[in-house]
C-alpha cells in the first residue's frame, strides 16, 4: 500500500516554479521529467556513511549496486575501518573495461574522524548510520538537523525516549527515514504478513518469537588500545570503560563486534535479532503505530517465558522453539512458521497463496535500499520509516525492562510510558554527555 507524501511538488508546479525563477539554463532531475533509462548527475543521489564496520561495507556494496548513488565521504573513529571501506568501494568506481559503476573517483571520498564534519557536507543528501547503537540517537537527530534524509541500522534506539527524539528530529525537519529492517522488503516477510492480515491461519491464538537473551552489563578486561582507534569517541555519549577488542574487533577477525551483548551499547538479542522478527510481528498484526500493552517476564509458575499482550489479546512470548531466529504464528486454522529464506505454513499450500488484488496488501518493496532512493525523491515514507523503527526497537526495549525488574509491567503505546511505575518509567531514557546531549 502506497503511503502519502509529506512533501511533494507536481511535475508542472516544479517545472513552472524552476522557469519563473531562472532565465539560465537549468538541469532538471530525470525523475521529476519522468523519463527513464540513463540516471542524469542530477538525478545521482549522493551518500556519506557514518560507521565503516562489517555491517557498514554490506550496506554499501547493496547502495552503490544500485547504480543511483555516490559515496562522498565517510566518518569512522577506527582508521583501518575507514580505509577498508574505501578500498572496497574502489571496485564500484573502476573497472578493467573503463565502465565504472559509479561516476567519480574513489579517491574522492573524504574519511573524518568526527561525523558533524560529514554533517558539515552541503554536497551529501543522505547519511547511512551503522554505528553502535548507543550513538544512534544522537546521530541521527544531528543529521535531520543537518538537513539530510537518514537510513539508520536497527535497532533505531537504545532507549524509548531517543526513540521518539529521532522520530520527532525527522518530523520536525520532514526528512526521508528508512530503518535497516530489511526483512520487509523481502518476499517471504511480506506474504507472511499478508497472509496473517487477511486471516488465513485463522484467529491468532499465539506467536513464539525465537532470538537470543537480553544483554548484560559490560564485564571485559581491560586491553590496549589498538593503534587508530580513538577509544573516547568510540565512546561518545556514554561514560568510560576499558577498552576491549569484543567491542572494536580488529580487521583480522571478520565477525560483528559484540557490543551488542552489553547494556551500555546496546540491548542483546532480543534488540539485535529482536529488532528484525519482533518487527515482522507488529507488521503482520497491522501494529506499526502502537505496540503490546502488557509485558511479564518469566515467573516460573504461569509465565515459562516473557510474555507480551496486546490490546486485542493476542499474546506474544519470547521463546526457543524449533527453528532459531525465528517466528511461529498459531492459529484457530492453521500454522505459520517464518525464517529468513524459510516459509512453512499449515495447510502447505498456504505459502504459496497468491493474495488477491481485492485483498489487503502491505506496503510493497523488493528492495530496502532502492526504496529509500525513490523515498528520497517523491518525498515519502518509506516501507520502514522512523516511526516504524521506533515502534519495533520500543517492543524489543520493554521486554528488557521487565527482564531486568523481574515483574509485570503495563504499558501505555500512546503515551509510551508505563502506568503507575515510576522505576520501570525511570528506564525509558538513560544519561548523555553533556556534549551530545539532544532533546529527548
Amino acid at each position: 500500500m502506497e503511503k502519502e507524501p509529506f512533501s511533494a511538488l507536481s511535475r508542472r508546479k516544479f517545472i513552472g516554479q524552476a522557469s519563473a525563477a531562472l532565465s539560465a539554463f537549468m538541469i532538471v532531475p530525470r525523475f521529476v521529467l519522468g523519463g527513464t533509462g540513463y540516471r542524469a548527475p542530477s538525478d545521482i543521489i549522493t551518500l556519506g556513511f557514518i560507521g565503516t564496520g562489517k555491517q557498514s561495507r554490506g550496506l554499501s556494496r547493496n547502495f552503490l549496486a544500485t547504480g543511483e548513488t555516490r559515496i562522498l565521504a565517510t566518518a569512522e573513529v577506527y582508521k583501518a575501518k575507514r580505509d577498508l571501506f574505501i578500498e572496497q568501494a574502489k571496485a564500484y568506481y573502476t573497472s578493467e573495461d573503463g565502465k565504472a559503476k559509479v561516476n567519480g573517483a574513489y579517491s574522492d571520498i573524504q574519511a573524518y574522524n568526527d561525523f558533524r564534519q560529514l554533517l558539515d557536507r552541503k554536497d551529501i543528501d543522505a547519511v547511512v548510520i551503522a554505528s553502535p547503537d548507543h550513538w544512534h540517537a544522537v546521530m541521527a537527530v544531528k543529521a535531520a538537523e543537518a538537513g539530510k534524509d537518514i537510513y539508520c541500522e536497527k535497532p533505531l534506539a537504545l532507549t524509548i525516549k531517543e526513540g521518539r527524539a529521532m522520530v520527532n528530529a525527522a518530523r520536525k525537519h520532514k526528512k526521508v527515514f528508512q530503518t535497516g529492517s530489511m526483512q520487509r522488503s523481502w518476499p517471504e516477510f511480506r506474504q507472511t504478513a499478508e497472509l496473517i492480515r487477511n486471516g488465513y491461519i485463522g484467529d491468532i491464538k499465539g506467536i513464539k518469537v525465537n532470538v537470543g537473551p537480553p544483554p548484560k552489563r559490560y564485564d571485559l578486561p581491560a586491553e590496549p588500545i589498538p593503534e587508530g582507534l580513538d577509544w573516547a569517541m568510540w565512546l561518545g555519549p556514554n561514560e568510560p570503560v576499558p577498552f576491549n577488542s569484543e567491542l572494536a574487533p580488529p580487521l583480522s577477525k571478520d565477525v560483528f563486534p559484540n557490543w551488542r551483548n552489553y547494556k551500555e551499547f546496546g540491548g542483546g538479542m532480543v534488540t539485535d535479532w529482536g529488532a528484525h522478527m519482533f518487527d515482522i510481528v507488529q507488521w503482520s498484526l497491522d501494529m506499526d503505530n502502537s505496540g503490546p500493552v502488557e509485558v511479564i517476564p518469566p515467573d516460573g509458575k504461569e509465565h515459562k517465558f516473557l510474555t507480551y499482550r496486546y490490546d486485542n489479546g493476542i499474546t506474544m512470548t519470547h521463546e526457543p522453539w524449533e527453528w532459531n531466529n525465528a517466528i511461529q504464528f498459531v492459529g484457530s486454522e492453521g500454522t505459520l512458521n517464518i525464517q529468513r529464506k524459510k516459509l512453512e505454513t499449515t495447510p502447505a499450500t498456504l505459502k504459496d497463496k497468491v493474495i488477491g488484488p481485492d485483498e489487503k496488501h502491505v506496503y510493497h518493496s523488493d528492495n530496502h535500499y532502492k526504496d529509500f532512493l525513490d523515498a528520497m525523491r517523491k518525498r515519502s515514507q518509506p516501507i520502514c520509516d522512523v516511526e516504524i523503527g521506533h515502534r519495533t526497537a520500543s517492543v524489543c526495549t520493554i521486554g528488557n525492562i521487565a527482564y531486568q525488574l523481574k515483574r509485570p509491567l503495563k504499558w501505555d503505546p500512546k503515551k509510551e510510558n508505563f502506568k503507575k511505575d515510576k522505576e520501570a518509567n525511570g528506564l525509558l531514557e538513560r544519561s548523555l554527555k553533556s556534549e551530545w546531549a539532544i532533546k529527548v
